[in-house]
């Protein structure tokens, strides 16, 4: 690819200034390696920014296991629901739900869930290094999760992904009353259990942990360059970066990490992987909007409210519309109303919304590895609502895939090969 003589301008290059980016470039940093990250806005100012900041470490069952499918109609027939596809968009995602929809049959479970729980136990054992690393412990609060329940119906259902977890000593306990009452005062009563997960953690402010863990790897000399890229070319040994502008730069090691845009990126060396865009919608309020002892999870509506250090965050739901569509903002306002009716007491005035693209894949696992007609290239992309929490897991990968090391965990399920 380079002309006879030339010097490789570029060690390693990463496109994507998010979480997975920033993680991959303080692995490799610290490694010792030359890194540059671009991105078209800067270090953590898109979807890594306004996530719901949790480190969800129990999170293990894979999206397509974990009801969607049953509750699939009725969520669609509410277009301010948990889940909406705008009806223009549905033929183009036809393809990805047919991909889901398999995902979740049950020959497949066991394998999804151990690849998920492995790579969950890893994430937490390379967080809480990272974080120790880069200062940046501060900024943890481990004050667990609840996960609501309004009937026993909705408990019951709940109950085989609980004990799903009981294979990987993933602790939780069932609560109700009193003890319910106490761990989140203020609850409307139509919640009547819950499931509080003491291992759950959360950050001080995702946007803020993102540019400290950055700072960390530009103390260890990475470098970050605002520009977009318009395509990639790549070989075995090198790879080539077009810029926007026209100008060209040589990697000898490239890594893409562009979140909902990487497969794009992908198709250029041949890779047709199949990403699709869950768009999120938040919230975010005053701290003194409501008390919130802990991140409270309404999974039967779709969202989650996360005490941040100096705010209060309500968010979620999945909009599946891919990234050129302009967002519905009436999904953010949907959420907040209904926040309002789970905390009688919340305030819900002087809100800043936001929406977030989660780049997702029909199995609910990332990819990682190799791409596979250009072995100087790293595919680290595609986390869906689980990139804060899996980044500091996967940059101990790509630091491993870049290095020629022998990888943390088994990096089978997570091939770009898989589909």
């Amino acid at each position: 690819m380079s002309e006879p003589g030339r010097t490789e301008n570029l060690d390693v290059a990463i496109v994507g200034g998010g979480i997975i980016g920033i993680c991959a470039a303080a692995f490799l940093a610290e490694a010792g390696r030359n890194v540059t990250v671009y991105d078209r806005t800067g270090i953590c100012e898109e979807t890594s920014s306004g996530n719901a900041a949790a480190f969800a470490f129990s999170d293990v069952l894979p999206l397509a296991q974990k009801g969607m499918m049953r509750n699939l109609p009725k969520w669609l027939a509410d277009p301010l629901g948990p889940l909406a596809i705008p009806p223009a968009y549905l033929p183009r995602l036809a393809p990805w739900l047919w991909r889901f929809w398999r995902a979740g049959a049950p020959e497949k479970y066991d394998s999804a869930l151990a690849a998920q729980a492995g790579m969950m136990k890893l994430a937490e054992a390379e967080w809480l290094s990272l974080m120790q690393r880069s200062g940046t412990r501060h900024m943890l609060h481990e004050d667990g999760s609840l996960e609501l329940y309004e009937s026993e119906t909705e408990f019951k259902s709940s109950l085989p992904g609980w004990e799903a977890r009981d294979r990987f000593g993933i602790g939780y306990r069932h609560v109700e009353g009193k003890e319910l009452a106490d761990l989140q005062p203020g609850l409307s009563p139509r919640f009547i259990k819950a499931t509080f997960v003491l291992g759950w953690k959360t950050v001080d402010d995702p946007k803020l942990l993102g540019k400290a863990i950055w700072a960390h790897a530009e103390s260890k000399g990475a470098k970050f360059e605002r520009a977009s890229i318009a395509s990639i070319a790549a070989n075995d040994v090198e790879a080539m970066l077009e810029f926007a502008n026209g100008t060209r730069k040589i990697a000898s090691r490239l890594v893409i990490a562009a979140g909902a845009w990487s497969h794009l990126l992908a198709r250029n060396l041949h890779d047709e992987i199949p990403l699709e865009t869950e768009r999120g919608y938040n919230t975010t309020l005053p701290k003194s909007a409501f008390d919130v002892k802990r991140q409270l999870i309404f999974s039967g509506h779709g969202f989650v409210i996360t005490p941040l250090a100096e705010a209060l965050r309500v968010g979620g739901a999945v909009e599946l519309g891919g990234i050129s569509r302009a967002p519905n903002y009436a999904r953010a306002k949907a959420l907040l109303a209904k926040a309002k009716q789970f905390l009688p007491g919340l305030d819900p005035e002087g809100g800043r919304e936001w929406m977030g693209y989660r780049p997702s894949l029909p199995d609910s696992l990332p990819v990682i590895g190799k791409a596979p007609g250009a072995q100087c290239v790293t595919y680290a992309f595609g986390h869906g609502h689980l990139g804060l929490t899996q980044a500091a897991a996967t940059g101990r990968l790509v630091r491993e895939l870049v290095l020629r090391q022998a990888p943390a965990v088994d990096l089978t399920p997570f091939s770009p090969s898989r589909f």
